[in-house]
């Protein structure tokens, strides 16, 4: 049984630059964006499902799902929202399960959007790590590599769990408001941490 790390974090904080220097001093990363990406990528086992709720206006010229169409669907009726939920997030969850028991590595960082939301991922989970920026901050980022706008950003920010609520469920916390530099030393420190508690959990 793999030592578990959930790491989470609003959007913009930093989780993926958390989870490649995870990843880069030795942990096993399973990351449920990534898993959604190739669900839902030309050829992706959740994309016929897709069509057949949402209909083709939803898949792109490229045979994938149309992610901003589908964002603004979601995000003005609440229905569609949960149905795509209803779709995806079984079949994340168990390929998510799977890349776990397959993980050859001392722990597994297993990065989840809304893991404090769902009490799901918090049973499989042994420690919620949250990455955690001031939310200006959040904002810049996400604009800068996304291209969209203010209002966007903050309806998605708005739709997630505060920054509060989020702290009070971690167990460790980074703070990523800073450099990239002060971003490796705070995750540096983490792994030695998790590399004796999976020892432990093991032995």
């Amino acid at each position: 049984m793999s030592f578990v790390v959930g790491l989470t974090g609003g959007i913009g904080s930093g989780k993926s630059a958390a989870a490649d220097e995870f990843g880069r001093l030795g942990a096993a990363v399973v990351d449920t964006d990534v898993i959604a990406r190739e669900l839902t990528e030309p050829g992706g086992a959740a994309l016929p499902h897709i069509k057949a709720l949402f209909g083709e206006a939803f898949v792109a010229p490229s045979g994938a799902m149309d992610r901003r169409r589908m964002r603004e669907h979601v995000f003005s009726d609440p229905a569609a929202k949960r149905a795509l939920e209803a779709l995806l997030h079984p079949m994340i969850r168990a390929e998510g399960e799977r890349r776990i028991a397959q993980a050859a590595a001392p722990y597994v960082v297993y990065v989840v959007p809304l893991l404090v939301e769902s009490g799901n991922y918090r049973t499989r989970v042994d420690r919620v790590l949250v990455v955690d920026a001031p939310e200006a901050l959040q904002l810049a980022r996400v604009r800068a590599r996304s291209g969209l706008g203010d209002a966007e950003v903050r309806a998605i920010m708005a739709s997630q769990l505060s920054r509060a609520a989020r702290l009070a469920a971690a167990n460790d916390v980074i703070d990523n408001g800073g450099t990239l530099e002060a971003l490796r030393s705070q995750v540096a420190a983490l792994h030695a941490k998790y590399l004796k508690l999976a020892a432990r959990v093991a032995s």
